[in-house]
C-alpha cells in the first residue's frame, strides 16, 4: 500500500468537493430569480429533485475531468 496515491486520492476527492460547491454557487448566482434555499424550507419537492440531478451531473463531469 503506498502512501503517495492514498494522499492523491483525498486530494481528489478534496477537489471534487470544493468544484462542486463552487459549481454550485455560480448556478446559484446564474438564477437570480430562484432562491433554491427558501423553496427547500417549504419543502418544494421538485427543487430538490433538480439540484439532485444537478449535483449528480456536476459529480459526473469533474470526475471524468480528473481520471
Amino acid at each position: 500500500m503506498e502512501w503517495s496515491i492514498i494522499g492523491i486520492n483525498f486530494f481528489y476527492a478534496a477537489l471534487g468537493v470544493v468544484l462542486m460547491f463552487l459549481s454550485y454557487k455560480a448556478f446559484d448566482k446564474l438564477s437570480p430569480k430562484i432562491n433554491f434555499e427558501d423553496e427547500l424550507k417549504k419543502g418544494n419537492i421538485a427543487v430538490s429533485i433538480f439540484i439532485a440531478a444537478l449535483f449528480i451531473a456536476i459529480a459526473i463531469i469533474i470526475g471524468g475531468s480528473l481520471n
